[in-house]
């Protein structure tokens, strides 16, 4: 849930995370900062919060709050409150402010929905990854179809946006298996789909059976058509494609986003969260027993520190630009960044428009289906 690069000439942060690193099940595929079974710990997380939160000395007004995880939904409807209660004194969501909650299909009853509401959230991040029973059993999910389809069905009827996780190039799952469940989610009527090509992080449990050869990795050939056929198969339904992984009907890009991929200040709290101030992102520590005993002590729990200069900030916008679909304009570039795009990545950017990677017409810098496909592969070209 971190994004880098600001505009180190605003001091306002209009967007905040806050992590709740809980689970009731870790997936074989999650690297995630979060614990399992530890519900133990939740009374002394919301201590290290409250206490986490005092370094705020004026309330912060915000455009976007963003509660991640782990699964905030795990705390169920009164942790939730609870948790807002908390949040209140110090974060304080404008009138029209996108607040978004991630959920668990399988915690997302009535009550739930109800808190939700309650608390002022307005929108849903749902981590159904599939709606095949076949895919979820690959994927170590432990929830079941109807569990998602019954999860959509009530925060769409409280008027809650809904914005759905789809996983492709999962173990054994097919081509015909990826198509199948992009229809269901378009047939579902949510509001926004991001879609996740199974990554295989060192240290998971997945990581450690494809060593042993229990399990096996799609092949790239196979990743790639899967992703091609997200774009068409949610394009035809009325999706707009705004960004690498996710998309949206008109209207519902989240904001929360975009407002990391137009560089704006963030603010973030909890075990593992990022913030940015304009030069330094400043991560929390990703242990949550060591972030909880560190704030209950007093203690500074700053893990990582990682401060930029002017340039490394500029060639980090140019990569969040050019994931997203609207590419990178050359005249907003220089203004936000203070570098013209060519002096940093020209004769980058001539080579992926000879190779079919990108586009370079009017001012701005597109890429192509062709160049989304092995962008990952391009920023090497730009970061060095």
């Amino acid at each position: 849930h971190t994004r880098s690069l600001c505009d180190w000439s605003s001091d306002v942060c209009s967007s905040d995370l806050v992590h709740v690193p809980f689970c009731r099940h870790r997936c074989g595929y999650c690297d995630f900062t979060l614990v399992a079974g530890r519900d133990d710990l939740i009374d002394r997380y919301f201590a290290a919060l409250e206490r986490e939160l005092e370094r705020v000395d004026q309330p912060l007004d915000l455009d976007t709050l963003y509660l991640g995880g782990g699964t905030p939904s795990h705390l169920g409807p009164a942790g939730l409150r609870r948790l807002f209660g908390i949040l209140r004194e110090r974060l304080r969501p404008a009138a029209d402010a996108e607040v978004t909650v991630e959920a668990n299909p399988l915690d997302v009853t009535a009550e739930f929905v109800a808190a939700c509401r309650d608390v002022g959230a307005t929108r849903v991040s749902l981590g159904g990854q599939s709606l095949d029973a076949a895919t979820l059993k690959a994927l170590d999910r432990d929830h079941a179809p109807d569990d998602v389809r019954a999860a959509v069905a009530r925060l769409l009827d409280a008027g809650l946006v809904v914005s759905l996780d789809i996983m492709t190039a999962a173990p054994g799952q097919t081509l015909a298996a990826v198509a199948a469940d992009l229809a269901a989610a378009a047939a579902l009527g949510v509001q926004h789909v991001s879609v996740y090509c199974l990554t295989w992080e060192p240290g998971t449990a997945f990581e450690v059976q494809r060593g042993k050869g229990l399990l096996r990795q799609a092949d790239e050939s196979v990743e790639q058509s899967m992703f091609e056929l997200a774009i068409d198969r949610l394009e035809a339904a009325g999706y707009e494609h705004y960004e690498v992984s996710n998309f949206a009907r008109p209207g519902f890009r989240c904001r929360h986003n975009e407002a990391y991929w137009d560089c704006r200040p963030w603010e973030a709290f909890g075990p593992g969260a990022a913030r940015f101030d304009g030069r330094t992102r400043i991560t929390n520590h990703r242990s949550t027993t060591a972030w909880i005993n560190k704030m209950l002590a007093g203690e500074h729990a700053t893990g990582d520190v990682d401060a930029m200069t002017d340039e490394q900030a500029a060639r980090e916008r140019i990569v969040v630009g050019l994931r997203r679909r609207d590419g990178l304009d050359r005249d907003a570039f220089r203004a936000a960044s203070g570098f013209a795009v060519d002096s940093l990545v020209g004769p980058a950017v001539a080579r992926w428009v000879e190779q079919g990677l990108a586009t370079d017409v009017g001012g701005r810098i597109r890429l192509t289906r062709a160049g989304l496909l092995v962008s990952d592969a391009l920023w090497s070209d730009v970061l060095t």
